[in-house]
């Protein structure tokens, strides 16, 4: 498979802070290292904060749960990838408006995957926070999300 690459220099904003431009990398490194590159060891490693609170509520809190999470997803769908269309930075808040597919045919079809908001929020160059809204555009990915949706693994909240 050939890795989807986040084009940070395209997607950043002349605007931010240095603060914001820090840690929009940071987000950037993150996301291409774990949802394209499935580099999940990188992901550990870098950023293995035990202090990751995950707001999505189908997902537990720590970067491990992420990981293994998304290791489960790419092991089912190898092919899947996450193509960031905008990128916005509020102080320590990144948030990434992307199109998730799952078969490399679907990249650039807005009729296929899904649509996501991606929220983040960093302490200190840590990603310490996490917030989602997803919108499946499938049939296929509507079904999916419908029969995995529904099983709570944090006692967060989504806000």
């Amino acid at each position: 498979m050939a890795n989807l690459t986040i084009d940070f220099d395209a997607l950043q904003q002349a605007h931010w802070s240095s603060q914001e431009r820090s840690n929009a990398e940071r987000i950037t490194d993150f996301v291409q290292h774990l949802m394209n590159d499935h580099d999940f060891e990188y992901v550990q490693k870098t950023y293995g904060n035990a202090h990751y609170v995950q707001h999505n509520r189908n997902i537990p809190d720590g970067i491990a749960a992420l990981i293994g999470y998304v290791q489960a997803f790419a092991k089912r769908f190898p092919d899947y990838t996450y193509d960031v269309k905008r990128i916005l930075a509020d102080g320590d808040y990144v948030t990434f408006h992307s199109h998730a597919t799952i078969n490399k045919q679907h990249r650039g079809n807005d009729k296929k995957g899904l649509n996501i908001i991606d929220t983040w929020r960093l302490k200190e160059g840590d990603i310490v926070e996490h917030w989602d809204a997803v919108q499946p555009l499938d049939t296929f990915m509507r079904l999916y999300a419908l029969l995995t949706g529904g099983r709570i693994r944090n006692n967060n909240g989504v806000f």
